[in-house]
């Protein structure tokens, strides 16, 4: 069979697959991120039904999941926003990195897989993700709720984390030295620097170039500077997916919100291809003996992250229902922790990685928004009594 045909064949079962299992996520009520990748499991090496064709361009669509994902989410804050919260909100985001990046670390270090794949499963257990707090929020009607923003805020202050984290974790994963990884992070913080001034000072007129009245043209002018920014920025070993997000940083307003509701489905798309993507470069073998380890390590980062809501959201002067509320966002992993894991198997930082991280990331995925929905009458009663 034609080459083409097979690679159209295969991608095509691969997203009507994604297509059914996100309905059946929507009827249970759970994240879909768990169904994208049990199919990327059964799609691997290993699994149900390998692939023998499409596998290298799965992988270009992943990528383009991840800059998209970091986009959209840049599109929902403005350098002004994202500068107040980062300044009021320092001292929570620091608790909340030596929290959540405890677990990851002290974990690889006690299996005996070295300082490289500590620095990476810290990454792993750190970041919330942003994709599924913001819909377990909506779909709670937490939205308008007085902790909302300190938890926004901390998801700001792990992205930006992530901005000098990823090339600091590309440089140990490359073996490279002291001086290149001080380089490597130089160079992360100076684009990131550069970006945000721009955006301060200038977003007026990046705006005034992007905008369209034709959501065609705005489309693609969106997608064209945020890939080529993104781009730029993997040039420079700071992360296409930090790149994208300062761009959606830069644009702010109405044309912000247009350019959501245009990149909504593109990303949707392309990000179930990432986590499917995932899923296919891990062994469903190897996951059933790391499954015990992966729910002790969840179970910890539950219980961090609560911490870290709770005592983020006091400082704020909220009281406990918005304190629980405020832990219960943050519990679930999906998009960064996938990302680090990945680019951690990727360069060979430890065979059992990937394996791990993917079961870690099922259960949080899933247990976070169910959660969020199971203790909700609770925190009602807290509320009521308070």
């Amino acid at each position: 069979m034609h080459h083409t045909a097979i690679l159209f064949l295969e991608f095509g079962a691969i997203v009507l697959a994604l297509g059914i299992l996100g309905a059946l996520a929507l009827r249970v009520g759970i994240s879909p991120i768990p169904l994208y990748l049990i199919a990327g499991l059964a799609f691997g090496t290993g699994g149900v039904l390998p692939l023998a064709t499409s596998d290298d361009f799965v992988g270009v669509g992943a990528e383009l999941g991840v800059v998209l994902l970091l986009l959209t989410l840049g599109l929902e804050y403005n350098a002004d926003e994202l500068v107040t919260s980062l300044t009021g909100n320092i001292r929570a985001g620091i608790v909340d990195l030596v929290l959540n990046a405890a677990p990851g670390a002290i974990c690889a270090l006690l299996l005996g897989w070295g300082p490289v794949a500590a620095v990476a499963m810290a990454g792993v257990t750190y970041a919330t993700s942003s994709g599924i707090t913001a819909k377990v929020l909506s779909d709670l009607g937490w939205i308008g709720n007085r902790e909302t923003p300190t938890v926004l805020s901390l998801l700001v202050f792990e992205d930006l984390t992530m901005a000098v984290y990823l090339p600091v974790l590309t440089t140990l994963l490359a073996g490279l030295g002291f001086a290149s990884g001080a380089v490597a992070v130089g160079v992360a913080l100076l684009t990131v620097s550069v970006v945000l001034v721009v955006a301060l000072k200038f977003g007026r007129f990046i705006e005034s170039f992007v905008s369209s009245p034709n959501n065609e043209v705005l489309l693609l002018k969106v997608v064209g500077l945020a890939l080529l920014v993104a781009g730029l920025a993997q040039q420079l070993n700071v992360s296409a997916a930090v790149g994208a997000f300062l761009v959606g940083i830069a644009l702010s307003g109405e044309l912000a919100e247009d350019a959501q509701a245009l990149l909504a489905p593109l990303r949707d798309l392309f990000a179930a291809v990432f986590f499917v993507f995932f899923g296919l470069q891990t062994d469903p073998a190897k996951i059933l003996p790391v499954a015990g380890l992966a729910a002790l390590l969840a179970v910890v980062s539950m219980v961090t992250k609560l911490l870290t809501g709770a005592y983020a959201a006091r400082r704020a002067g909220i009281g406990k229902a918005g304190q629980a509320r405020a832990g219960i966002a943050l519990i679930p992993r999906g998009e960064f922790n996938i990302v680090i894991a990945g680019l951690a198997v990727g360069a060979g930082a430890h065979p059992d990685l990937g394996a791990l991280a993917a079961a870690y990331v099922l259960i949080l995925a899933a247990f976070g928004p169910l959660a969020a929905k199971l203790v909700q009458p609770l925190i009602t009663s807290i509320a009521k009594r308070s």
